[in-house]
């Protein structure tokens, strides 16, 4: 049987995706600066005319790659704090669990990293990549806000403050445990985190 012939739209999405894999391991495992377009092509498997073709540079692709986590990671807030039926008790489990594993299911930390750096030299590619920082701090603030109503707990300070301080010391603990393990073990870095919402957010005893 004869493969199906790809249309000129899959072929082009299908030459997309395998460039942005190729970016995104090598960004991971080099770097975003010391990787070229010439290195993401190649081990994509096309020519550089087939990178320029799909992406207008390097920062561009990284902004997709970017992106394409951010909205996964927006999805996986609203199902947790959108989910009209769930009660208090089932809404703090789930956020415990999502927030106490978060140092170790994001894949893509490395690349927000690499992000950062970039974005602290380069102010086009800044604005848009505070753009998504924005986004998650606001989307933060307003599920912590709508919980604290819905289950009729005060927060302990502005939801804005709360937020930030939240997103600071989840992208703290995950630097640590990528960075030295040995000291910071996956036991101890979820225990921060789960401290951390049990009393903090939640005003457990």
């Amino acid at each position: 049987m004869k493969p199906t012939r790809l249309t000129r739209e899959q072929s082009r999405d299908q030459t997309r995706q395998r460039l942005l894999d190729a970016a995104l391991t090598a960004f991971m495992n080099k770097g975003f600066g010391v990787t070229s377009v010439e290195d993401i092509a190649a081990a994509a498997g096309y020519s550089r005319g087939a990178f320029y073709s799909n992406f207008g540079s390097k920062s561009e692709l990284l902004l997709e790659l970017l992106r394409r986590d951010h909205d996964a990671t927006m999805g996986r807030m609203r199902s947790i704090f959108e989910d009209g039926e769930a009660s208090r008790a089932d809404m703090e489990a789930r956020v415990l669990e999502y927030y106490s594993e978060i140092y170790r299911e994001n894949k893509c930390f490395l690349l927000w990293v690499e992000a950062k750096l970039h974005a602290s030299r380069d102010a086009a590619f800044r604005e848009q990549f505070n753009a998504f920082m924005r986004e998650l701090r606001q989307t933060t603030t307003d599920y912590i806000s709508a919980f604290s109503e819905r289950v009729g707990t005060p927060l302990p300070m502005p939801a804005e403050q709360l937020s930030l301080g939240l997103i600071a010391l989840c992208d703290g603990v995950q630097f640590f445990y990528s960075s030295d393990p040995q000291s910071v073990p996956g036991d101890f870095a979820e225990a921060v985190l789960a401290g951390f919402f049990s009393r903090v957010v939640f005003g457990a005893n």
